[in-house]
């Protein structure tokens, strides 16, 4: 079950995001509305909004602003957002999809499309890569929740399917209907995770040499640039060589 995984690297850049944060906050924002407009405003009362709220607190987004992206759900001139997905192929074989909230299809088709264009890809119809990938649920822990032992019986005892621990932390994956259920049982015996959330991990990956990573890269951080992008998943592997090339 436990096992070491690239998937970091399989989700964005490590660290790509933290040059973000005013970027990631407002990505942040933008879910917890959602969530909150989705269901009720109390996350005792809503799981998705739970999740969200947790997802912020790990990335230590300010409470005041947290509250402020709930009330924005009950504002009567509030935008609506509607969730879309986008998946295309990437440079070197890489089959990428993105998931988006917006409140104008027209304008996030337009950028998404742009990005693909510009950088080695081409957007592709919704169906076209998905297949290659697996809905779970997907609930990250850095090292200081415990040792592999730990985390790995606590997951076990929740009803996780799998568990990848590293130096950098641990990676808990459940069915995506257990996702709830799992993380609240988890967060009495680990405390609150960095990051929970319905992910798409790839059956099959696809490494990258320098010249595709280096193209590939720029794509993820045209679409990561894009106010109404909230996730990028890839099932492309950077090597750690490559990846120190790139950033020297």
């Amino acid at each position: 079950m436990a096992g070491h995984s690239k998937f970091k690297n399989i989700m964005h850049r490590k660290g790509a995001q933290d040059k973000k944060r005013s970027n990631l906050f407002s990505k942040l924002s933008r879910e917890i509305t959602v969530a909150a407009k989705m269901g009720a405003p109390d996350p005792d009362m809503n799981p998705r909004l739970r999740l969200a709220i947790n997802t912020a607190k790990g990335q230590s987004m300010p409470k005041d602003n947290i509250q402020r992206a709930i009330d924005k759900a009950s504002a009567a001139d509030g935008e609506n957002y509607e969730e879309v997905r986008y998946e295309g192929y990437g440079p070197g074989g890489s089959a990428i999809i993105v998931e988006a909230l917006t409140d104008n299809r027209n304008r996030t088709a337009t950028a998404v499309r742009t990005a693909f264009s510009k950088n080695g890809g081409n957007l592709g119809t919704e169906g076209s890569v998905a297949h290659g990938f697996e809905r779970l649920g997907y609930i990250e822990y850095g090292a200081d929740a415990g040792d592999e032992e730990k985390v790995l019986e606590a997951a076990l005892e929740a009803g996780a399917e799998d568990i990848a621990s590293s130096d950098d932390g641990h990676e808990i994956w459940t069915a995506a209907d257990d996702l709830h259920a799992v993380a609240e049982a988890l967060e009495k015996t680990l405390g609150e995770a960095k990051e929970v959330k319905l992910a798409w991990k790839p059956n099959l990956t696809v490494e990258m040499d320098e010249k595709n990573a280096g193209t590939l890269l720029k794509l993820i951080d045209a679409l990561d640039d894009d106010d109404d992008v909230q996730t990028v998943w890839g099932n492309y592997e950077i090597s750690d060589e490559v990846m120190e090339k790139l950033d020297s």
